[in-house]
């Protein structure tokens, strides 16, 4: 199976794949600079000291965030990997989701990316399936917090109402479907794996889904393979896992807040954050390679009512953070994994000619 795996995956990954989202992306920045731009807006912000300061607090966030992951892997590998091959694997990670939308998902890349470390093929199944169900965990516990805290009112207030009810239900349907594979995986991974394999085969046996059946199969296996390791794992564990989770997210969406403090005095912070989780969440339908292009546009009409200028100003403001937003937390990875993949092909790969 490992072989399978790794024929099937290499060629899904292609560093000449960064062209796409960055084309997507500049185009949309572009095109919403062409409409929004306001030079008058752009005399509302000043470079001070404390804007290089909190500039840097949001590079800093970043790498919270990417060693949160490094720390879960690591726990979730028994440390039988090193600092520098957890870095190696998030970042090939990120490289993967940043180049290819996320309803495709990576499971069979990210598998490879931890088994060419030294890891097992059911332990590195494992260590992916237990990623997923964490990331999936801290959204349907903390997605509901903040709406309970916010409300619909609060999170989608924004100027067009029947825009603000189509991305309420692009999030509702979002969380769903979060919640339904968070369900799934549970029930597979901890109560019957055999029985969530036999389903999955089943389902994909429909003429509409089955070219999908091989796909779904393989990683109903990796399913199977990953239960009985993570099953045995003590409350502990888990707790160590989740918390580094929850510290590797939360870092991510303060990322906004640290790059406004660097211009503005800002004050509603956990509403920022709280419409971040849920852009995230409706990025998650995004058809765009890492939702390139949606995720700038979801930020100018989400976010740009937050930065504390005048209104007619807030359009043309919140498309150049949109673009600043994307420079600190998204293109770093497409050029950090442009630069390791093929080295790193090279180096684990020996196919035959």
């Amino acid at each position: 199976m490992s072989q399978d795996i790794s024929r099937n995956s290499v060629g899904k990954v292609k560093t000449s794949n960064i062209i796409y989202p960055i084309i997507i992306g500049f185009g949309v920045i572009g095109y919403m600079v062409y409409r929004e731009f306001n030079p008058d807006a752009f005399k509302a912000i000043s470079f001070t000291s404390s804007t290089v300061f909190w500039l840097g607090v949001a590079l800093i966030l970043m790498a919270f965030r990417d060693i949160g992951y490094m720390i879960r892997i690591r726990l979730l590998a028994d440390n039988h990997i090193t600092w520098k091959q957890a870095f190696r694997v998030v970042m090939l990670w990120e490289f993967t989701s940043a180049v290819t939308p996320s309803a495709v998902g990576g499971t069979s890349i990210a598998i490879l990316f931890v088994h060419k470390e030294g890891i097992s093929i059911g332990k590195s199944s494992a260590i992916v399936m237990a990623t997923s169900f964490l990331d999936e965990l801290y959204f349907i516990i903390v997605a509901p917090l903040l709406f309970f805290i916010f409300g619909k009112g609060l999170l989608f207030d924004i100027s067009s109402s029947t825009l603000a009810q189509g991305l309420f239900t692009v999030a509702l349907v979002g969380y769903f479907v979060k919640l339904a594979y968070a369900i799934i995986l549970s029930y597979g991974l901890f109560v019957n794996p055999k029985g969530l394999k036999w389903l999955i085969v089943r389902i994909f046996s429909f003429r509409l889904l089955r070219k999908w059946r091989y796909s779904m199969s393989v990683i109903a296996g990796e399913i199977m393979m990953s239960s009985k390791n993570l099953r045995s794992r003590p409350f502990s564990f888990w707790l160590k896992t989740f918390g580094a989770t929850c510290f590797s997210w939360t870092s991510r969406y303060f990322v906004v807040n640290a790059l406004l403090l660097a211009f503005f005095a800002m004050h509603d912070h956990l509403l920022i954050f709280a419409r971040q989780l849920v852009m995230w969440i409706m990025m998650l339908v995004s058809p765009t390679p890492g939702g390139s292009g949606f995720a700038e546009y979801v930020f100018t009409v989400f976010l740009g009512d937050l930065i504390p200028v005048a209104p007619d100003l807030q359009k043309g403001l919140s498309v150049a953070f949109a673009f600043v937003w994307r420079l600190v937390s998204y293109y770093p990875y497409l050029i950090i994994g442009a630069i390791i993949l093929p080295r790193w092909i090279r180096h684990k790969f020996h196919f035959k000619k």
